[in-house]
């Protein structure tokens, strides 16, 4: 086994493997590519949603079911699905990403509202505020904290499952992985897993910086 480790590290350090289209660096990008189009779809699906609910308290029972309901469904077979309707590109992937990263960001939304101290929320509209003024200028600045958490759960969540895009022939990290375990390059499929923890902990790094200054602010 700690040869296998040993030659990971070789692969990693070896300079043919960080050039090309096959290079870390474009396997890394394909990989962002992924993660950050399905974030954005999710976040323009989920956090409408989410503030709304927060805001007005309806439909919290159902948020709670959905999201409930989609964390439970698994990534791939759920990709396996859409690819039998939809065929094959990027499309699949990208949907299947979607449903595992609404969850989190909608949680997040409505979760980091309704913390907000009602008679704060009261006194705003004391003051005049409408009831847009209200969500997006007192609920939304401090529900901030609780809002950028929900994106840091839906991005190490896409990130680290990204890789099932390598399943229908697809780039990013997971090439290493699937491509490895094909031919037994074991050395080359542990490098490509580590790149990709490497990645979802820096990133959630830089989201748990953000989200405490939020805090703080």
């Amino acid at each position: 086994m700690s040869n296998v480790f040993a030659e990971a590290a070789d692969w990693l350090t070896d300079g043919t493997h960080w050039q090309g289209a096959d290079g870390v660096p474009a396997r890394l990008g394909e990989h962002l590519g992924y993660s950050a189009l399905t974030v954005v779809i999710a976040a323009a699906v989920a956090l409408p949603l989410g503030l709304w609910i927060g805001h007005t308290g309806r439909l919290r029972g159902l948020a709670i079911g959905l999201t409930g309901a989609l964390r439970s469904l698994p990534t791939l077979g759920l990709l396996t699905l859409v690819v039998l309707w939809m065929g094959i590109g990027l499309t699949p992937p990208v949907l299947a990403l979607v449903v595992l990263a609404v969850p989190p960001l909608l949680a997040g939304a409505y979760a980091g509202v309704e913390s907000v101290d009602p008679r704060t929320v009261d006194a705003a509209r004391g003051l005049g505020f409408t009831e847009w003024q209200v969500l997006t200028r007192v609920e939304v600045p401090l529900a901030l904290p609780l809002i950028l958490g929900g994106f840091r759960s839906a991005v190490l969540q896409v990130v680290s499952t990204a890789t099932v895009a390598a399943y229908i022939g697809l780039g990013g990290l997971g090439r290493y992985l699937i491509d490895g375990i094909a031919v037994r390059d074991y050395p080359q499929t542990l490098a490509g897993s580590l790149v990709v923890v490497v990645l979802a902990l820096a990133l959630d790094g830089a989201f748990a910086v953000a989200q405490r200054s939020a805090a703080r602010a």
